[in-house]
């Protein structure tokens, strides 16, 4: 299927392409597009690890603000701001050099997909967990996680049923919030974030309220809005509303696992170990959703069931109902370490075969030779 994406967002068509545009002609015209956007990734990571080394609970804006060095916070925006070029200019070197495939589009949506939740985890680090006086509390984290993921999901299951991937207006907004955000604390100190900002209501609270506006009434009305209009059009993919419904059964199921799991764990594990939930969740997030990227690529249907969540429901029950004891912690970091490399495993295995299939190489542009 040829790939067609529609951007109409103000500040990704004024502001952002023409700067993109600039950037790109510097890029050699030997790079693999794909180089280019696993580099963003990695300096994501790279930066997540870095601020959960100085803030591995979330509380150091909050109890202590000198906790983590200013050139901490300048990194994250420089690295933001990288990684947000990379992605953005992916696609088009793609064009530039003949190389646009597959593999590149599900690399591309695939670390988006990831990615996706560790900016928001990072970003976490800069508000600092609810202290009595300010911060956001680990449920809001929590519910704030799962909109932004419920956004993402959204837009591939627009695509799943249109063929057509609608950018999110949240996509270019989020990045430029946050370099913003990144370099007003590395300049100002993480004390901006403590005082109350308008009428008592704090940057926090703003980002938050605008975060769920934008999300309930622009994106997801926009979402259905689009697939009505397919509908009427005669250009769905999918002809029966259970069809078109069933990629969404396991990114559901799975928002239900986790959040019995927050909300009847008897340790609270949540507010013990947000760091380490949180990232799990992102994985999960995931891994289900590279599975409708897929689908949507190759016109499959996806299974009713994502496999993983047997054990996950495993693991929420066994947890709920007090058979982990005191183990829970430790059960936790087991199940993350092992869907964290199920999920590595997982991708390296789809982008070796899509390289074979498709006889090309990841990170390069020389053609396989053919056996």
């Amino acid at each position: 299927s040829q790939y067609s994406a529609v951007d109409t967002n103000p500040l990704s068509v004024y502001i952002m392409q023409p700067i993109w545009n600039k950037i790109i002609k510097i890029v050699p015209l030997w790079i693999a597009p794909n180089l280019l956007t696993f580099s963003g990734f990695v300096m994501i990571l790279f930066n997540y690890f870095l601020i959960s080394f100085y803030d591995w609970d979330y509380t150091a804006s909050g109890t202590s603000p000198g906790l983590v060095p200013t050139w901490v916070w300048l990194f994250s925006a420089f690295t933001t701001f990288c990684a947000y070029a990379l992605d953005s200019i992916d696609g088009k070197h793609a064009r530039r050099t003949q190389s646009s495939t597959p593999l590149g589009e599900l690399f591309d949506h695939g670390l988006d997909s990831w990615a996706t939740s560790i900016f928001v985890l990072s970003f976490f680090s800069v508000c600092s967990r609810d202290n009595g006086k300010t911060g956001v509390s680990v449920y809001t984290m929590y519910i704030y996680l799962s909109i932004v993921l419920f956004n993402f999901m959204c837009s591939h299951w627009e695509k799943y049923n249109t063929g057509v991937l609608f950018l999110p207006w949240g996509y270019d907004i989020s990045q430029v919030v946050l370099i913003a955000a990144y370099l007003l604390t590395g300049t100002v100190g993480v004390e901006i974030w403590q005082k109350p900002l308008l009428f008592g209501y704090y940057i926090t609270d703003v980002l938050v309220i605008l975060l769920i506006g934008f999300s309930l009434f622009l994106s997801f009305p926009q979402t259905l809005y689009n697939i009505y209009r397919a509908h009427v059009k005669k250009t769905l993919k999918n002809d029966s509303l259970y069809e078109g419904l069933l990629p969404l059964v396991s990114p559901l199921l799975l928002f239900l696992l986790l959040t019995v799991w927050v909300v009847f764990s008897p340790s609270n594990i949540l507010a013990k170990q947000p760091r380490l939930f949180l990232w799990m969740v992102g994985v999960a997030f995931s891994n289900v959703i590279c599975k409708v990227i897929i689908c949507q690529m190759s016109s499959t249907r996806p299974e009713l069931f994502h496999w993983f969540l047997f054990p996950l429901a495993l693991v929420v029950y066994a947890a709920i109902s007090g058979l982990l004891g005191c183990m829970e912690e430790e059960v936790l970091g087991m199940f993350t370490a092992l869907l964290t490399a199920a999920h590595v495993h997982y991708g390296v295995c789809v982008g070796r075969q899509l390289s074979e299939h498709l006889n090309i190489y990841i990170f390069s542009l020389k053609k396989r030779v053919q056996e």
